[in-house]
Protein backbone atom coordinates (compact mmCIF):
# COMPACT_ATOMS: atom_id res chain seq x y z
CA UNK A 1 0.00 0.00 0.00
CA UNK A 2 2.81 2.39 0.88
CA UNK A 3 4.61 1.60 -2.38
CA UNK A 4 1.40 2.10 -4.36
CA UNK A 5 0.80 5.42 -2.63
CA UNK A 6 4.30 6.58 -3.48
CA UNK A 7 3.74 5.65 -7.13
CA UNK A 8 0.45 7.56 -7.24
CA UNK A 9 2.09 10.57 -5.60
CA UNK A 10 4.98 10.48 -8.07
CA UNK A 11 2.58 10.24 -10.98
CA UNK A 12 0.62 13.18 -9.59
CA UNK A 13 3.77 15.31 -9.50
CA UNK A 14 4.56 14.30 -13.08
CA UNK A 15 1.07 15.28 -14.23
CA UNK A 16 1.27 18.62 -12.41
CA UNK A 17 4.70 19.26 -13.87
CA UNK A 18 3.47 18.40 -17.36
CA UNK A 19 0.48 20.69 -16.97
CA UNK A 20 2.74 23.44 -15.75
CA UNK A 21 5.08 23.01 -18.70
CA UNK A 22 2.12 23.04 -21.09
CA UNK A 23 0.79 26.22 -19.49
CA UNK A 24 4.23 27.83 -19.75
CA UNK A 25 4.49 26.77 -23.39
CA UNK A 26 1.15 28.40 -24.13
CA UNK A 27 2.19 31.62 -22.43
CA UNK A 28 5.44 31.65 -24.39
CA UNK A 29 3.72 30.88 -27.68
CA UNK A 30 0.20 32.35 -27.68
CA UNK A 31 -1.88 32.06 -30.81
CA UNK A 32 -1.86 35.28 -32.85
CA UNK A 33 -4.72 36.69 -34.90
CA UNK A 34 -4.34 40.04 -36.67
CA UNK A 35 -7.55 41.44 -38.17
CA UNK A 36 -7.04 44.41 -40.46
CA UNK A 37 -9.65 46.17 -42.58
CA UNK A 38 -9.15 48.24 -45.72
CA UNK A 39 -9.94 51.99 -45.81
CA UNK A 40 -11.98 51.83 -42.60
CA UNK A 41 -11.21 55.09 -40.87
CA UNK A 42 -10.92 55.86 -37.19
CA UNK A 43 -14.50 57.14 -37.18
CA UNK A 44 -16.10 54.05 -38.73
CA UNK A 45 -16.94 52.43 -35.40
CA UNK A 46 -19.59 53.06 -32.80
CA UNK A 47 -17.04 53.18 -29.99
CA UNK A 48 -15.17 56.06 -31.64
CA UNK A 49 -18.27 58.24 -31.60
CA UNK A 50 -20.07 57.48 -34.86
CA UNK A 51 -23.83 57.49 -34.16
CA UNK A 52 -24.73 55.85 -37.48
CA UNK A 53 -22.57 52.77 -37.98
CA UNK A 54 -23.58 49.71 -35.93
CA UNK A 55 -20.60 47.70 -34.73
CA UNK A 56 -21.68 45.95 -31.50
CA UNK A 57 -19.08 43.15 -31.75
CA UNK A 58 -16.12 45.41 -32.37
CA UNK A 59 -17.33 47.93 -29.79
CA UNK A 60 -17.53 45.19 -27.17
CA UNK A 61 -14.18 43.76 -28.26
CA UNK A 62 -12.63 47.22 -27.85
CA UNK A 63 -14.05 47.46 -24.32
CA UNK A 64 -12.47 44.11 -23.44
CA UNK A 65 -9.13 45.08 -24.97
CA UNK A 66 -6.20 47.36 -24.39
CA UNK A 67 -6.97 50.38 -26.55
CA UNK A 68 -4.02 52.19 -28.10
CA UNK A 69 -5.62 55.57 -28.71
CA UNK A 70 -2.62 57.13 -30.46
CA UNK A 71 -1.86 54.43 -33.01
CA UNK A 72 -0.49 55.36 -36.43
CA UNK A 73 -0.02 53.74 -39.83
CA UNK A 74 0.97 54.87 -43.33
CA UNK A 75 -1.44 57.01 -45.38
CA UNK A 76 -2.14 54.17 -47.87
CA UNK A 77 -2.46 50.42 -47.80
CA UNK A 78 0.60 48.64 -49.26
CA UNK A 79 3.07 50.74 -47.20
CA UNK A 80 1.07 50.02 -44.04
CA UNK A 81 1.03 46.29 -44.75
CA UNK A 82 4.75 46.08 -45.43
CA UNK A 83 5.53 47.93 -42.20
CA UNK A 84 3.16 45.72 -40.24
CA UNK A 85 4.74 42.56 -41.69
CA UNK A 86 8.38 43.61 -41.23
CA UNK A 87 8.63 46.23 -38.47
CA UNK A 88 10.32 48.54 -40.99
CA UNK A 89 9.37 51.69 -42.83
CA UNK A 90 7.94 50.66 -46.17
CA UNK A 91 10.62 52.25 -48.36
CA UNK A 92 13.22 49.98 -46.80
CA UNK A 93 11.23 46.96 -48.01
CA UNK A 94 10.89 48.08 -51.63
CA UNK A 95 7.27 49.18 -51.19
CA UNK A 96 6.93 52.73 -52.53
CA UNK A 97 3.42 52.79 -54.06
CA UNK A 98 0.12 50.96 -54.19
CA UNK A 99 0.60 50.17 -57.88
CA UNK A 100 2.88 51.52 -60.70
CA UNK A 101 5.15 48.54 -60.01
CA UNK A 102 5.81 49.82 -56.50
CA UNK A 103 3.82 47.30 -54.44
CA UNK A 104 6.26 44.39 -54.54
CA UNK A 105 8.08 43.69 -51.30
CA UNK A 106 11.64 42.39 -51.52
CA UNK A 107 11.88 38.67 -50.82
CA UNK A 108 14.83 39.31 -48.48
CA UNK A 109 12.43 40.92 -46.01
CA UNK A 110 11.49 38.78 -42.99
CA UNK A 111 7.78 38.81 -42.21
CA UNK A 112 5.86 38.04 -39.05
CA UNK A 113 4.87 34.75 -40.68
CA UNK A 114 8.49 33.76 -41.31
CA UNK A 115 9.53 34.83 -37.82
CA UNK A 116 6.79 32.85 -36.06
CA UNK A 117 7.14 29.85 -38.36
CA UNK A 118 10.67 29.39 -36.99
CA UNK A 119 9.07 28.86 -33.57
CA UNK A 120 6.69 26.16 -34.76
CA UNK A 121 3.69 28.33 -35.60
CA UNK A 122 1.42 27.42 -38.48
CA UNK A 123 0.70 30.48 -40.61
CA UNK A 124 -2.26 31.53 -42.75
CA UNK A 125 -3.46 34.63 -44.60
CA UNK A 126 -7.01 35.29 -45.75
CA UNK A 127 -7.92 38.36 -47.80
CA UNK A 128 -5.71 41.16 -49.03
CA UNK A 129 -1.92 40.79 -49.35
CA UNK A 130 -0.90 43.66 -51.69
CA UNK A 131 2.83 43.07 -51.34
CA UNK A 132 3.46 41.23 -54.61
CA UNK A 133 1.46 38.83 -56.77
CA UNK A 134 4.33 36.86 -58.28
CA UNK A 135 7.26 34.79 -57.10
CA UNK A 136 9.19 35.56 -54.94
CA UNK A 137 6.90 38.11 -53.24
CA UNK A 138 3.67 36.12 -52.74
CA UNK A 139 2.42 35.14 -49.27
CA UNK A 140 3.58 31.56 -49.82
CA UNK A 141 7.07 32.86 -50.58
CA UNK A 142 7.06 35.04 -47.46
CA UNK A 143 6.23 32.51 -44.75
CA UNK A 144 2.52 31.73 -45.12
CA UNK A 145 1.74 28.02 -45.36
CA UNK A 146 -1.92 28.66 -46.17
CA UNK A 147 -3.05 31.59 -48.31
CA UNK A 148 -6.35 32.67 -49.80
CA UNK A 149 -6.05 36.07 -51.41
CA UNK A 150 -7.15 38.34 -54.22
CA UNK A 151 -4.54 40.01 -56.39
CA UNK A 152 -3.25 43.59 -56.41
CA UNK A 153 -4.75 46.33 -54.27
CA UNK A 154 -8.41 45.45 -54.55
CA UNK A 155 -10.98 43.16 -56.08
CA UNK A 156 -12.49 44.50 -59.29
CA UNK A 157 -9.32 46.45 -60.07
CA UNK A 158 -7.46 45.78 -63.35
CA UNK A 159 -4.59 44.20 -61.43
CA UNK A 160 -6.95 41.60 -59.99
CA UNK A 161 -7.82 40.31 -63.42
CA UNK A 162 -9.76 37.29 -62.15
CA UNK A 163 -12.45 39.61 -60.72
CA UNK A 164 -11.94 42.67 -62.96
CA UNK A 165 -14.51 41.75 -65.58
CA UNK A 166 -17.22 41.16 -62.97
CA UNK A 167 -17.41 44.94 -62.48
CA UNK A 168 -20.31 45.73 -60.13
CA UNK A 169 -20.42 42.17 -58.75
CA UNK A 170 -16.69 41.56 -58.26
CA UNK A 171 -17.15 41.02 -54.50
CA UNK A 172 -19.61 38.17 -55.07
CA UNK A 173 -18.78 34.59 -56.11
CA UNK A 174 -15.16 35.55 -56.86
CA UNK A 175 -12.32 33.64 -58.44
CA UNK A 176 -9.59 33.85 -55.80
CA UNK A 177 -6.06 32.51 -55.39
CA UNK A 178 -5.68 29.59 -52.97
CA UNK A 179 -2.04 28.69 -52.35
CA UNK A 180 -1.09 30.28 -55.66
CA UNK A 181 -3.79 28.57 -57.73
CA UNK A 182 -7.07 30.00 -59.03
CA UNK A 183 -10.15 28.67 -57.27
CA UNK A 184 -13.81 29.65 -57.50
CA UNK A 185 -15.76 30.51 -54.35
CA UNK A 186 -19.41 31.17 -53.62
CA UNK A 187 -20.65 34.06 -51.53
CA UNK A 188 -19.60 37.56 -50.50
CA UNK A 189 -15.85 38.18 -50.24
CA UNK A 190 -15.75 39.21 -46.56
CA UNK A 191 -17.85 36.19 -45.62
CA UNK A 192 -15.51 33.94 -47.62
CA UNK A 193 -12.32 35.28 -46.06
CA UNK A 194 -13.74 35.07 -42.53
CA UNK A 195 -15.19 31.59 -43.10
CA UNK A 196 -11.90 30.25 -44.44
CA UNK A 197 -9.94 31.87 -41.60
CA UNK A 198 -12.25 30.25 -39.05
CA UNK A 199 -11.83 26.89 -40.79
CA UNK A 200 -8.06 27.33 -40.67
CA UNK A 201 -8.21 28.02 -36.93
CA UNK A 202 -10.36 24.92 -36.36
CA UNK A 203 -7.77 22.77 -38.14
CA UNK A 204 -4.76 24.24 -36.36
CA UNK A 205 -5.84 25.33 -32.88
CA UNK A 206 -4.07 22.50 -31.04
CA UNK A 207 -0.68 24.07 -31.78
CA UNK A 208 0.39 27.72 -32.00
CA UNK A 209 -0.95 29.49 -35.08
CA UNK A 210 -0.74 32.88 -36.75
CA UNK A 211 -3.87 33.91 -38.64
CA UNK A 212 -3.81 37.12 -40.69
CA UNK A 213 -7.41 38.03 -41.58
CA UNK A 214 -7.02 40.95 -43.94
CA UNK A 215 -10.43 42.13 -45.16
CA UNK A 216 -10.48 44.02 -48.48
CA UNK A 217 -13.65 45.83 -47.31
CA UNK A 218 -14.73 48.58 -47.04
CA UNK A 219 -12.37 49.50 -49.92
CA UNK A 220 -13.96 50.45 -53.25
CA UNK A 221 -15.82 49.25 -55.22
CA UNK A 222 -18.45 49.67 -52.53
CA UNK A 223 -20.37 46.41 -52.90
CA UNK A 224 -22.32 44.80 -50.08
CA UNK A 225 -25.14 42.26 -49.64
CA UNK A 226 -28.55 43.90 -49.85
CA UNK A 227 -29.55 42.83 -46.35
CA UNK A 228 -26.74 44.97 -44.93
CA UNK A 229 -27.33 47.92 -47.20
CA UNK A 230 -30.99 47.96 -46.18
CA UNK A 231 -29.95 48.70 -42.61
CA UNK A 232 -28.56 52.07 -43.74
CA UNK A 233 -30.41 53.04 -46.90
CA UNK A 234 -32.58 55.62 -45.13
CA UNK A 235 -29.99 57.27 -42.85
CA UNK A 236 -28.42 60.69 -43.31
CA UNK A 237 -24.72 60.17 -42.46
CA UNK A 238 -24.27 63.92 -42.10
CA UNK A 239 -26.86 64.29 -39.35
CA UNK A 240 -26.21 64.27 -35.62
CA UNK A 241 -23.17 66.53 -35.61
CA UNK A 242 -24.79 69.96 -35.58
CA UNK A 243 -23.82 70.61 -31.96
CA UNK A 244 -20.38 69.05 -32.36
CA UNK A 245 -17.55 71.58 -32.13
CA UNK A 246 -15.14 69.36 -34.06
CA UNK A 247 -14.49 70.02 -37.76
CA UNK A 248 -16.78 68.01 -40.04
CA UNK A 249 -16.52 67.65 -43.83
CA UNK A 250 -19.31 68.82 -46.08
CA UNK A 251 -20.95 65.86 -47.79
CA UNK A 252 -22.75 65.79 -51.11
CA UNK A 253 -25.26 63.10 -52.04
CA UNK A 254 -22.58 60.79 -53.44
CA UNK A 255 -20.64 61.12 -50.18
CA UNK A 256 -23.75 60.25 -48.21
CA UNK A 257 -24.52 57.24 -50.39
CA UNK A 258 -20.91 56.07 -50.17
CA UNK A 259 -21.08 56.33 -46.38
CA UNK A 260 -24.23 54.20 -46.29
CA UNK A 261 -22.47 51.48 -48.29
CA UNK A 262 -19.30 51.72 -46.20
CA UNK A 263 -21.27 51.40 -42.97
CA UNK A 264 -23.08 48.38 -44.40
CA UNK A 265 -19.75 46.78 -45.32
CA UNK A 266 -18.40 47.50 -41.82
CA UNK A 267 -21.47 45.92 -40.23
CA UNK A 268 -20.83 42.80 -42.28
CA UNK A 269 -17.24 42.76 -41.02
CA UNK A 270 -18.55 43.19 -37.48
CA UNK A 271 -20.74 40.10 -37.85
CA UNK A 272 -17.84 38.08 -39.25
CA UNK A 273 -15.51 39.12 -36.44
CA UNK A 274 -18.24 37.99 -34.06
CA UNK A 275 -18.24 34.53 -35.66
CA UNK A 276 -14.47 34.30 -35.31
CA UNK A 277 -14.48 35.35 -31.66
CA UNK A 278 -17.29 32.89 -30.94
CA UNK A 279 -15.21 30.10 -32.48
CA UNK A 280 -12.33 30.94 -30.14
CA UNK A 281 -14.75 30.55 -27.22
CA UNK A 282 -16.05 27.23 -28.57
CA UNK A 283 -12.52 25.89 -28.96
CA UNK A 284 -11.63 27.21 -25.47
CA UNK A 285 -8.59 29.09 -26.72
CA UNK A 286 -9.72 32.67 -26.09
CA UNK A 287 -7.49 33.12 -23.04
CA UNK A 288 -4.30 32.24 -24.87
CA UNK A 289 -5.07 33.87 -28.20
CA UNK A 290 -3.86 37.36 -28.96
CA UNK A 291 -6.38 39.16 -31.16
CA UNK A 292 -5.44 42.49 -32.70
CA UNK A 293 -7.94 44.63 -34.57
CA UNK A 294 -6.75 47.58 -36.65
CA UNK A 295 -7.28 49.33 -39.97
CA UNK A 296 -4.75 50.26 -42.64
CA UNK A 297 -5.33 54.02 -43.13
CA UNK A 298 -7.99 56.71 -43.04
CA UNK A 299 -11.21 56.70 -45.05
CA UNK A 300 -11.15 57.25 -48.80
CA UNK A 301 -14.43 59.18 -48.90
CA UNK A 302 -15.74 62.17 -46.93
CA UNK A 303 -17.59 61.15 -43.75
CA UNK A 304 -17.28 61.26 -39.96
CA UNK A 305 -13.68 60.90 -38.83
CA UNK A 306 -13.85 62.19 -35.26
CA UNK A 307 -12.98 65.72 -36.37
CA UNK A 308 -9.52 64.89 -37.64
CA UNK A 309 -7.98 66.61 -40.64
CA UNK A 310 -7.27 64.67 -43.83
CA UNK A 311 -8.29 61.31 -45.23
CA UNK A 312 -6.61 58.36 -46.92
CA UNK A 313 -3.40 59.48 -48.59
CA UNK A 314 -2.81 62.37 -46.19
CA UNK A 315 -0.13 62.62 -43.51
CA UNK A 316 -2.56 64.57 -41.34
CA UNK A 317 -4.08 62.50 -38.54
CA UNK A 318 -7.22 61.67 -40.46
CA UNK A 319 -5.06 59.70 -42.89
CA UNK A 320 -2.74 57.94 -40.44
CA UNK A 321 -4.45 57.56 -37.04
CA UNK A 322 -6.45 54.33 -36.75
CA UNK A 323 -8.10 52.19 -34.08
CA UNK A 324 -5.86 49.53 -32.55
CA UNK A 325 -7.23 47.03 -30.02
CA UNK A 326 -5.07 44.39 -28.33
CA UNK A 327 -6.59 41.48 -26.37
CA UNK A 328 -4.70 38.62 -24.71
CA UNK A 329 -6.54 37.70 -21.49
CA UNK A 330 -3.95 35.19 -20.27
CA UNK A 331 -1.29 37.87 -19.91
CA UNK A 332 -2.85 41.32 -19.91
CA UNK A 333 -5.76 42.89 -18.14
CA UNK A 334 -8.13 44.44 -20.65
CA UNK A 335 -10.47 47.45 -20.68
CA UNK A 336 -7.78 50.09 -20.41
CA UNK A 337 -6.52 52.95 -22.52
CA UNK A 338 -2.94 53.64 -23.56
CA UNK A 339 -2.13 57.09 -24.87
CA UNK A 340 1.50 56.40 -25.79
CA UNK A 341 2.18 56.92 -29.52
CA UNK A 342 2.52 53.53 -31.22
CA UNK A 343 2.63 52.44 -34.86
CA UNK A 344 2.42 49.61 -37.36
CA UNK A 345 6.21 49.20 -37.20
CA UNK A 346 5.85 48.10 -33.55
CA UNK A 347 3.78 44.99 -34.23
CA UNK A 348 6.59 42.66 -35.38
CA UNK A 349 8.99 43.49 -32.52
CA UNK A 350 6.11 43.17 -30.05
CA UNK A 351 5.26 39.70 -31.37
CA UNK A 352 8.94 38.77 -31.36
CA UNK A 353 9.19 39.43 -27.62
CA UNK A 354 5.73 38.15 -26.75
CA UNK A 355 6.08 34.85 -28.66
CA UNK A 356 9.75 34.33 -27.83
CA UNK A 357 10.70 34.42 -31.50
CA UNK A 358 14.03 35.78 -32.65
CA UNK A 359 13.91 39.28 -34.06
CA UNK A 360 15.11 39.34 -37.69
CA UNK A 361 18.81 40.20 -37.77
CA UNK A 362 21.12 42.04 -40.16
CA UNK A 363 18.66 44.85 -40.75
CA UNK A 364 17.23 47.98 -39.15
CA UNK A 365 13.99 47.36 -37.28
CA UNK A 366 12.29 50.74 -36.98
CA UNK A 367 9.65 49.65 -34.49
CA UNK A 368 9.85 48.90 -30.77
CA UNK A 369 8.27 46.17 -28.70
CA UNK A 370 5.17 47.45 -26.94
CA UNK A 371 5.53 45.01 -24.04
CA UNK A 372 7.02 47.65 -21.68
CA UNK A 373 3.99 49.85 -22.37
CA UNK A 374 1.60 46.93 -21.94
CA UNK A 375 3.27 46.07 -18.63
CA UNK A 376 3.11 49.65 -17.36
CA UNK A 377 6.88 50.16 -17.43
CA UNK A 378 8.86 53.19 -18.60
CA UNK A 379 7.35 54.86 -21.65
CA UNK A 380 9.78 57.72 -22.13
CA UNK A 381 11.43 56.15 -25.17
CA UNK A 382 8.05 55.92 -26.87
CA UNK A 383 7.00 59.44 -25.99
CA UNK A 384 10.10 61.01 -27.54
CA UNK A 385 10.87 58.82 -30.53
CA UNK A 386 10.26 60.20 -34.04
CA UNK A 387 7.54 58.74 -36.27
CA UNK A 388 7.88 59.32 -40.01
CA UNK A 389 4.98 59.66 -42.47
CA UNK A 390 4.91 60.26 -46.20
CA UNK A 391 2.84 59.61 -49.27
CA UNK A 392 3.22 60.63 -52.90
CA UNK A 393 2.58 58.61 -56.04
CA UNK A 394 5.47 56.52 -57.49
CA UNK A 395 8.32 57.77 -55.27
CA UNK A 396 8.70 60.09 -52.26
CA UNK A 397 8.69 63.77 -53.16
CA UNK A 398 10.99 65.70 -50.91
CA UNK A 399 8.90 67.83 -48.54
CA UNK A 400 5.54 67.08 -50.19
CA UNK A 401 2.93 65.31 -48.02
CA UNK A 402 5.59 64.36 -45.51
CA UNK A 403 5.69 64.62 -41.73
CA UNK A 404 7.75 63.94 -38.63
CA UNK A 405 5.99 63.49 -35.30
CA UNK A 406 7.93 63.59 -32.06
CA UNK A 407 6.31 63.82 -28.67
CA UNK A 408 3.42 66.28 -28.89
CA UNK A 409 4.85 68.05 -31.94
CA UNK A 410 4.34 67.30 -35.60
CA UNK A 411 6.15 68.96 -38.49
CA UNK A 412 4.28 68.75 -41.81
CA UNK A 413 5.52 69.60 -45.29
CA UNK A 414 3.35 70.28 -48.34
CA UNK A 415 5.94 72.21 -50.27
CA UNK A 416 8.88 71.96 -52.69
CA UNK A 417 12.23 70.18 -52.47
CA UNK A 418 14.21 73.33 -51.60
CA UNK A 419 11.68 74.90 -49.23
CA UNK A 420 12.87 76.68 -46.14
CA UNK A 421 11.47 75.70 -42.78
CA UNK A 422 9.11 78.70 -42.82
CA UNK A 423 7.05 76.96 -45.53
CA UNK A 424 6.33 74.01 -43.25
CA UNK A 425 3.59 73.69 -40.62
CA UNK A 426 4.13 72.79 -36.98
CA UNK A 427 1.37 71.51 -34.71
CA UNK A 428 1.10 70.60 -31.05
CA UNK A 429 -1.23 67.64 -31.45
CA UNK A 430 -1.65 67.25 -27.71
CA UNK A 431 -3.26 70.68 -27.51
CA UNK A 432 -4.51 70.84 -31.10
CA UNK A 433 -5.55 67.28 -32.00
CA UNK A 434 -7.37 68.44 -35.14
CA UNK A 435 -4.24 70.14 -36.55
CA UNK A 436 -5.87 73.50 -37.12
CA UNK A 437 -3.27 75.91 -35.71
CA UNK A 438 0.20 76.26 -37.20
CA UNK A 439 2.55 77.32 -34.39
CA UNK A 440 5.78 77.34 -36.41
CA UNK A 441 6.28 81.11 -36.31
CA UNK A 442 6.57 81.08 -32.52
CA UNK A 443 8.56 77.81 -32.36
CA UNK A 444 11.06 78.21 -35.18
CA UNK A 445 14.03 76.74 -33.29
CA UNK A 446 12.08 73.55 -32.61
CA UNK A 447 10.92 73.41 -36.23
CA UNK A 448 14.51 73.74 -37.48
CA UNK A 449 15.61 70.87 -35.22
CA UNK A 450 12.73 68.67 -36.37
CA UNK A 451 13.39 69.45 -40.02
CA UNK A 452 17.02 68.44 -39.58
CA UNK A 453 15.90 65.16 -38.05
CA UNK A 454 13.40 64.67 -40.86
CA UNK A 455 16.16 65.28 -43.42
CA UNK A 456 18.44 62.68 -41.81
CA UNK A 457 15.71 60.06 -41.70
CA UNK A 458 14.49 60.84 -45.21
CA UNK A 459 18.01 60.56 -46.63
CA UNK A 460 18.57 57.25 -44.88
CA UNK A 461 15.28 55.67 -45.93
CA UNK A 462 15.38 56.86 -49.54
CA UNK A 463 18.88 55.37 -49.83
CA UNK A 464 17.58 51.89 -48.91
CA UNK A 465 18.92 49.15 -51.21
CA UNK A 466 15.49 47.69 -51.98
CA UNK A 467 14.29 51.11 -53.10
CA UNK A 468 17.32 51.79 -55.28
CA UNK A 469 17.26 48.28 -56.76
CA UNK A 470 13.57 47.37 -56.95
CA UNK A 471 12.39 43.77 -56.55
CA UNK A 472 11.93 41.86 -59.81
CA UNK A 473 9.39 39.23 -60.78
CA UNK A 474 11.12 35.93 -61.53
CA UNK A 475 10.04 34.28 -64.79
CA UNK A 476 10.55 30.55 -65.36
CA UNK A 477 10.88 29.26 -61.80
CA UNK A 478 9.57 25.92 -60.54
CA UNK A 479 7.73 27.85 -57.82
CA UNK A 480 5.48 29.71 -60.30
CA UNK A 481 4.86 28.50 -63.83
CA UNK A 482 3.07 30.00 -65.65
CA UNK A 483 3.52 33.59 -64.47
CA UNK A 484 0.79 36.20 -64.94
CA UNK A 485 2.07 39.77 -65.09
CA UNK A 486 -0.76 42.09 -64.02
CA UNK A 487 -1.26 45.82 -64.34
CA UNK A 488 -0.79 46.53 -60.66
CA UNK A 489 2.88 45.67 -61.07
CA UNK A 490 3.33 47.43 -64.42
CA UNK A 491 5.70 50.38 -64.38
CA UNK A 492 5.96 53.24 -66.81
CA UNK A 493 3.99 56.51 -66.64
CA UNK A 494 2.02 57.46 -63.57
CA UNK A 495 -1.31 55.83 -63.03
CA UNK A 496 -1.45 52.82 -65.36
CA UNK A 497 -4.96 51.54 -64.79
CA UNK A 498 -7.49 50.67 -67.51
CA UNK A 499 -6.03 52.76 -70.32
CA UNK A 500 -5.42 50.97 -73.60
CA UNK A 501 -3.03 53.37 -75.33
CA UNK A 502 -0.39 53.66 -72.66
CA UNK A 503 3.23 52.58 -72.32
CA UNK A 504 3.89 49.91 -69.69
CA UNK A 505 6.65 47.55 -68.59
CA UNK A 506 7.39 44.87 -66.02
CA UNK A 507 10.74 44.56 -64.24
CA UNK A 508 11.60 40.86 -64.43
CA UNK A 509 14.37 38.36 -64.00
CA UNK A 510 14.07 35.68 -66.69
CA UNK A 511 15.55 32.22 -66.35
CA UNK A 512 16.91 30.72 -69.52
CA UNK A 513 14.48 28.61 -71.49
CA UNK A 514 11.70 28.40 -74.04
CA UNK A 515 8.36 30.09 -73.33
CA UNK A 516 4.82 30.19 -74.58
CA UNK A 517 3.37 33.67 -74.13
CA UNK A 518 -0.18 35.01 -74.15
CA UNK A 519 -1.25 38.64 -74.18
CA UNK A 520 -4.75 39.50 -72.95
CA UNK A 521 -6.33 42.84 -73.92
CA UNK A 522 -9.08 44.78 -72.15
CA UNK A 523 -11.12 45.16 -75.34
CA UNK A 524 -11.00 42.94 -78.44
CA UNK A 525 -8.55 44.18 -81.06
CA UNK A 526 -10.55 45.33 -84.09
CA UNK A 527 -7.79 45.87 -86.65
CA UNK A 528 -4.80 43.92 -87.93
CA UNK A 529 -1.45 44.88 -86.49
CA UNK A 530 1.82 43.71 -84.97
CA UNK A 531 2.45 42.35 -81.48
CA UNK A 532 5.79 43.47 -80.05
CA UNK A 533 7.65 42.15 -77.02
CA UNK A 534 10.81 44.06 -76.13
CA UNK A 535 13.46 42.62 -73.82
CA UNK A 536 17.01 43.57 -72.98
CA UNK A 537 18.50 41.29 -75.64
CA UNK A 538 15.93 41.20 -78.45
CA UNK A 539 12.63 42.41 -79.83
CA UNK A 540 10.10 39.75 -80.78
CA UNK A 541 7.31 40.63 -83.20
CA UNK A 542 4.35 38.75 -84.61
CA UNK A 543 1.91 39.90 -87.27
CA UNK A 544 -1.75 39.51 -86.38
CA UNK A 545 -4.65 39.36 -88.82
CA UNK A 546 -6.94 37.32 -86.60
CA UNK A 547 -9.51 39.95 -85.67
CA UNK A 548 -11.47 40.62 -83.61
CA UNK A 549 -9.55 38.97 -80.77
CA UNK A 550 -8.55 39.82 -77.21
CA UNK A 551 -5.79 37.17 -77.01
CA UNK A 552 -2.54 37.02 -78.98
CA UNK A 553 -0.09 34.15 -78.58
CA UNK A 554 3.62 33.70 -79.18
CA UNK A 555 4.94 30.15 -78.84
CA UNK A 556 8.35 28.57 -78.29
CA UNK A 557 10.17 31.85 -77.65
CA UNK A 558 13.73 31.41 -76.36
CA UNK A 559 15.05 33.77 -73.68
CA UNK A 560 18.57 33.76 -72.26
CA UNK A 561 19.10 34.34 -68.56
CA UNK A 562 18.70 38.07 -67.97
CA UNK A 563 17.30 40.93 -65.94
CA UNK A 564 15.28 43.28 -68.09
CA UNK A 565 12.29 45.51 -68.57
CA UNK A 566 9.66 43.46 -70.39
CA UNK A 567 7.76 45.81 -72.72
CA UNK A 568 4.73 44.45 -74.63
CA UNK A 569 2.47 46.43 -76.97
CA UNK A 570 0.22 45.92 -79.98
CA UNK A 571 0.84 48.37 -82.83
CA UNK A 572 -2.09 49.09 -85.15
CA UNK A 573 -3.18 52.13 -87.16
CA UNK A 574 -0.81 54.46 -85.33
CA UNK A 575 -1.87 53.18 -81.89
CA UNK A 576 0.11 51.24 -79.30
CA UNK A 577 -2.06 49.18 -76.99
CA UNK A 578 -0.90 47.72 -73.67
CA UNK A 579 -2.22 44.26 -72.67
CA UNK A 580 -4.23 43.85 -69.50
CA UNK A 581 -2.01 40.94 -68.51
CA UNK A 582 0.79 38.80 -69.92
CA UNK A 583 1.12 35.06 -69.28
CA UNK A 584 4.55 33.42 -69.66
CA UNK A 585 4.85 29.65 -69.36
CA UNK A 586 8.21 27.92 -69.47
CA UNK A 587 8.07 24.86 -71.73
CA UNK A 588 10.35 22.34 -73.40
CA UNK A 589 11.74 23.42 -76.78
CA UNK A 590 9.35 22.66 -79.59
CA UNK A 591 11.52 20.01 -81.22
CA UNK A 592 11.74 18.10 -77.92
CA UNK A 593 8.05 18.47 -77.13
CA UNK A 594 7.19 17.10 -80.57
CA UNK A 595 9.39 14.08 -79.98
CA UNK A 596 11.89 15.01 -82.71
Amino acid sequence: MIKTGKIILALSFLVIAALGQNSMHKKQHPNVIIIITDDQGYGDLGITGNPHVKTPVLDNFARESIRFNQFYVSPVCAPTRSSLMTGRYSLRTGIRDTYNGGAMMATEEVTIAEMLKQKGYTTGIFGKWHLGDNYPSRPGDQGFEESLIHLSGGMGQPGDFTTFYKRDSSYFDPLLWHNGKQKAYRGYCSDIFAREAIGYIEKNYQKPFFCYLSFNAPHTPLQVPEEYYNRYKNIDPESGFQNDSRPFPEMNEKDREDARKVYAMVSNIDDNVGKLLQKLDELRITENTLVIFMTDNGPQQRRYIAGMRGRKGSVFRGGVRVPFYFRLPALFKGNRDIEVPAAHIDILPTLSELCHADLPGNRIIDGKSLLPVLNGESIETFENRPLFFYWTRRYPERYNNIALQKGPFKLVGHTGYNASVERFELFNIREDEYEQHNILASNKTLAVEMKAELDRLLFEITSAPHLLEPPRIIIGSEQENPVYLNRNDAGGPRGIWTQEEIFGLWKVQIREGHYNIRFKFIQPLESAGTMFLETRSAIIRAENKNIPTDIIEMNDIYFPKMKCDLVPFYATEGRRILPLWVELEKVLPQDISNGQ
